[in-house]
């Protein structure tokens, strides 16, 4: 992919890793994209193509760090709840650890959301911007954009979470944010059972974003692979069609010499 794209500018960089790091809520999509709107318009077509390419490799590697991490957060948590049953609570040192982790989770969760929105914008924007890239075919399945592709895996991650904490008769609005989520893990950190009730949830919603981040980065790949076919077709397009200026504007002219002499005949 690195060989598909030319080098974007330094601010053309900025721009869209600014907006790809922000911690997204669903209410804050739509003042996103009008300032996606307002920056791609800044825009020339070469320096937005290498600026989504470029964007999308540092964001392809993001996805594998979130999977990581949440796998190191499973394990993690896997080991305080086998503590909690030898114990009768988590004595405060090892619990600040877990609230450490837990609200690490909760940003990860954040960051995957993220880049979902962000990968999708991109999408649109390419598809506004360009034709050949709104017809280009994705290789998705029934022909969804994979801007519709993020929205869907977004959904199904956010319901997700929501079903597997109110499972456990908590509500996500106490895990919307650091204050709240630091509040209720305060809280829960009273008695064994409210820790351990923290320690399964918090190992469960880890385990899942294990699972959703990995179709996260297939579906980021598969974007890639895709973007960068097209920039190639559309790269040989241009350089064919440079080449036949080219050849015509440079062919020899046929000689005026030679032939049949006109002379007038009475």
């Amino acid at each position: 992919m690195r060989n598909a794209f030319s080098r974007p500018t330094r601010a053309a960089i900025a721009a869209l890793m600014a907006m790809a790091s922000l911690p997204l809520a669903p209410a804050d999509a739509g003042t996103v994209t009008g300032a996606a709107t307002e920056w791609t318009q800044l825009l020339n077509n070469s320096e937005l193509v290498s600026l989504v390419g470029q964007s999308a490799e540092q964001i392809n590697n993001q996805v594998t760090q979130i999977t990581q991490l949440a796998e190191q957060i499973q394990n993690q948590l896997k080991i305080y709840e086998n503590m909690l049953q030898n114990t009768l609570t988590l004595p405060s040192q090892i619990w600040g650890q877990v609230e450490d982790d837990l609200n690490q989770l909760r940003t990860l969760v954040n960051q995957g959301q993220s880049i979902a929105f962000s990968m999708g914008n991109a999408d649109d924007v390419l598809r506004q911007r360009f034709q050949s890239f709104a017809a280009f075919k994705s290789g998705l399945a029934n022909g969804d954009s994979f801007s519709s592709s993020y929205e869907t895996w977004s959904d199904t991650n956010r319901d997700t979470i929501a079903a597997t904490i109110k499972a456990a008769g908590l509500t996500a609005d106490q895990f919307s944010s650091e204050e709240a989520t630091m509040g209720q893990l305060r809280s829960m950190s009273e008695s064994a059972v409210g820790q351990m009730q923290a320690l399964q949830v918090g190992h469960e919603i880890a385990a899942q974003q294990v699972a959703q981040t990995q179709k996260l980065r297939g579906l980021v790949s598969q974007q890639i692979t895709m973007m960068g076919a097209w920039y190639q077709s559309e790269q040989a397009a241009k350089d064919l069609a440079q080449s036949r200026r080219e050849k015509f504007f440079n062919a020899t002219p046929p000689s005026t010499s030679g032939g049949q002499m006109m002379e007038p005949r009475w």
